[in-house]
Formats: C-alpha cells, structure tokens, sequence
C-alpha cells in the first residue's frame, strides 16, 4: 500500500523506521511545525521530521490538519492507508476520509483502557502489572475507533515511564505493520472496542509531578517512576525545585528510624526520606542550578545536616 505516516516526537520514530523496512511505499511524513527550543527559541524540526528527511520522504507539517492546502497535499500523495503514532493534533473529518483505509492509530494502552494523553504513565503510575499497544482505526472520538490488534508487555516492579516506552514502542512498530499487512491482504477486521472497561489517562502536568510526602511509600514509589524521565518527579527545599529519580524501599538492617514525612537521614551510603509509611531510599537527585547525581554524593558535598526536610 502507499502509505503517509503521521508522528511528531522520539517515541513515534521506531514505527516510521519499521514502515520504511516494510514492503508498504512510504509516499510522506505529516508532523507537527518546527518548534521553538531552548533560550535561542531556535526553531527546530521534530523528532519525525528529523528521521523523514534522512529517508528522504516528502514532509508536510500543517499548523493545523483542518487546512485545505494541507489536505489537497495530502491528497495529491494519494495515500491508501496513513498510519499514526503520537502526532500530536485532532485529525478533521475531512482528512480522515481522504485515505480509503483510513488512519490507523497505534496507542500505547490496552484499549480502552487508558484513552488519551498519557497512558504509559498512568500505567506505571496506578502500579499496572500488564500493559500494551493496541492499534485501531481513528474516528471522531477520542481513541474509540474499532480495534485491529493488541499487543501485551509485562511491567517489571521498578518500571518507569521511560523504559516502558521503550518496550512498547519497539514491539509497537511489529504490531503496527503487522496491521497494514492485514488490512492490505484482508485478513485483518476491525471489531469495536468494549463498553466496559473505559478509562482516560490524563496528561500529567508539572504540578501533578509535585511529591507529596505524607503518601505511602508505595505510591511515592510508582508516582516518581510514572514522571521519570518527563515531566520529573520534584519537591521543594530550602524553597528551591528538586528534582527526584526512582526510590527504592528501604532494605537494610536499620535505616533512619523516626523519620517525619519528607525529612532526610542519612548513613554512610544512603539517603532516605520518610513517607506516611517506611522510609524510602533516594536514588539519583538533581539540585537547583546542579548537575544530576547520586543522593549519597549530593549528601557528602552538602554536608547533610539532621532536621533537614523536602517540602
């Protein structure tokens, strides 16, 4: 089939790489425009972009997909099918109606379960033991299309957002052209998604990232591995952001016992900080206007005192 692929960040390029593998003709690339990066506001292609023009494909990059000159593009391309992973705007009717088969989504949740902007996160974050990637046919609502297929991955206990969309965006790509070979032979036919079981996954914002200490360990535990590496699990001291990676439980023999919500101890080794339960250990911490690093080194070079607290 020829195919126009559509994606925006990182995590869609491993399904734009496997459709150019694939015996389907890779005609085009729709992404979002160049965006302003960094102090410079430097305008700067996406990820997709970036990796469309290496293959040398045409690349479309409309402010808005509704624009006629984009869809007369996009017709001129004649695309049979155009597959989708993570591009970042709503798609029209009229856009979804110039391919005959359709724009084919590829999400990272076992639909419906987890519809919306951040369904790998709030996995990890509601301490999911089974997650996945499901494809289906984009219509009007949101992530509610008829189903194509589905894959499954396992969450290892000290999973973060990160790794699990590295797991899922490789074995997403399989699934994704698997999906195109089906709709191109016949073999594939797409069955409406469940009524029961829906759920929305939210996008988690800066302040959602804020770390409430008089939590559980547990779910201090999975909200930090949800924010990691973005937006970025954080909490204040001294009045000052910092930020925190994966914590891990607290082991060892005798760790700081006594330990208040949010207040730091510290041994030879490690650095804790209590919780509404047991205290946790710290992992990686990145100060304000420092580099990240071990919690134990931040502690050796700042002389950690007894008393200090996150807020």
């Amino acid at each position: 089939m020829r195919v126009v692929f559509a994606g925006t960040p990182e995590v869609a390029v491993p399904s734009l790489d496997a459709i150019a593998r694939s015996r389907h003709e890779l005609v085009g690339v729709v992404t979002r425009p160049d965006a302003a990066q960094g102090r410079s506001k430097r305008l700067v292609p996406s990820p997709v972009a970036q990796r469309a023009e290496e293959l040398g494909v045409p690349v479309l990059k409309p402010e808005h997909p509704r624009e006629p000159e984009f869809q007369a593009a996009l017709e001129a391309l004649e695309p049979d099918c155009c597959p989708v992973v993570a591009y970042g705007a709503m798609l029209p009717q009229s856009a979804l109606d110039i391919p005959p088969h359709g724009w084919v989504n590829l999400h990272f949740s076992l639909l419906p379960a987890y519809r919306g902007a951040a369904p790998v996160q709030r996995a990890v974050w509601a301490g999911e033991e089974i997650s996945g990637a499901t494809t289906f046919r984009i219509v009007k609502a949101m992530d509610a299309g008829p189903v194509f297929g589905t894959m499954t991955q396992a969450l290892a206990p000290d999973e973060t957002s990160g790794s699990l969309f590295e797991k899922l965006t490789e074995g997403g790509a399989e699934l994704l052209v698997r999906t195109l070979d089906g709709i191109e032979d016949g073999s594939l036919e797409a069955r409406e998604q469940p009524a029961e079981g829906i759920t929305y996954a939210e996008k988690i914002t800066v302040e959602d990232a804020r770390i409430d200490w008089s939590q559980s360990a547990a779910a201090i535990d999975r909200q930090i591995r949800a924010c990691t590496p973005a937006p970025g699990a954080w909490t204040l001291l001294d009045g000052e952001r910092f930020k925190v990676g994966p914590v891990t439980k607290a082991d060892i023999a005798q760790p700081p016992l006594g330990l208040a919500p949010g207040e730091l101890g510290a041994t030879k080794n490690d650095v804790f900080v209590g919780t509404g339960t047991a205290p946790v250990r710290l992992g990686r911490v990145k100060a304000f206007g420092k580099k990240e690093m071990s919690a134990a080194d931040w502690a050796r070079g700042v002389r950690l005192e007894s008393g200090v607290t996150f807020e």
